[in-house]
């Protein structure tokens, strides 16, 4: 047999499957091995074969006649062509989405979500309250990851994540909540010991429950605002923890200054087991938003959990969160 017949036959069977792909599948699984930055991680989001997802991006680019993709053993890499390929599949993905969403009867949200916030923005404000949400949304599934560390949503696989602080840079669409009110505060008892600060001076002779990145690990200063400026103020301490729970209880056990948002000790000061000092002082208010992927791929589920998440800050006590900017 010639093998340039075989040849020849291979590549017209390689036409004819190309011309059968499901084009709108490929630019899906094509963004999520982008997104995720890996063939095996998009393979788990997804749910299909590590051998189906690279299949499906090889016929992708054969069909283009496009390289879209460097390859490498430690990672993979855009080319130009992939890059405006990329922008492409979203803005048609998009399209595809708000027509449909425009043509369909309303959609009765329904499946699992995956919800990551920090231990703080939980017990305070979203436990409280969840079951607004399961009365509202009864076939919504919520898997509720409970931790003070940023994740990675693509790598993780979770669908939405409750971030504080001004954000980095990122592909992720942030829904701003708003705007959370910081206080200083201590016991009661340890306000006697120790005596109440007026003055940033006086933070010296005072110490302080620390809290510490679980990414960088370093404790930092208490923050202030005196005259317009802000000040960092390093307060001794000798106790250091990075969950929000264990800082607010050794706070309340008369360790130490502790300052976080209000709304975490909201209830705390209204039974004055916590006391606010130099409220004069507080430091600017920290943005909380909703961080979740590019919306080409946004179910009921999730929107519905944005629009909650949304309404549940806007209820909440003007004294501790503010609008959104």
């Amino acid at each position: 047999m010639n093998p340039n017949n075989d040849e020849r036959a291979a590549a017209g069977w390689a036409a004819v499957q190309d011309k059968g792909m499901d084009r709108l599948q490929a630019m899906q699984v094509f963004l999520r091995v982008v997104e995720s930055g890996s063939f095996v991680r998009a393979s788990e989001n997804l749910g299909l074969p590590a051998s189906s997802v690279t299949d499906i991006v090889k016929r992708l680019e054969r069909h283009l006649q496009a390289r879209l993709l460097n390859r490498s053993t430690r990672r993979l890499g855009l080319t130009p062509e992939g890059e405006r390929y990329v922008q492409c599949c979203r803005e048609i993905l998009a399209l595809i989405e708000d027509v449909e969403a425009g043509l369909r009867p309303a959609e009765r949200p329904r499946g699992r979500l995956r919800v990551d916030m920090p231990s703080g923005i939980a017990h305070a404000l979203v436990l409280p309250q969840l079951g607004r949400f399961q009365q509202r949304y009864p076939d919504v599934h919520l898997m509720i990851g409970v931790n003070d560390r940023q994740v990675d949503l693509i790598q993780e696989g979770v669908d939405c994540v409750f971030r504080a602080g001004h954000l980095d840079d990122s592909a992720l669409v942030a829904r701003r909540l708003g705007l959370l009110r910081w206080a200083t505060c201590a016991a009661p008892s340890y306000l006697a010991e120790q005596g109440v600060p007026t003055t940033l001076e006086q933070l010296k002779t005072h110490r302080a429950v620390h809290y510490f990145s679980s990414t960088t690990r370093r404790a930092g200063a208490l923050q202030f605002v005196e005259k317009g400026a802000g000040i960092a103020v390093v307060v001794p301490g000798t106790v250091a923890v990075n969950e929000t729970g264990l800082y607010i209880k050794l706070g309340l056990q008369g360790h130490g200054l502790i300052q976080l948002p209000r709304v975490l000790v909201a209830g705390h000061l209204a039974a004055g087991e916590l006391v606010e000092v130099l409220a004069d002082r507080r430091p600017a208010p920290m943005p909380v938003s909703l961080l979740y992927p590019h919306h080409d791929f946004v179910s009921p589920a999730m929107r519905a959990f944005a629009e909650w998440a949304v309404a549940l800050f806007g209820e909440v006590d003007g004294e501790e969160v503010g609008a959104p900017s």
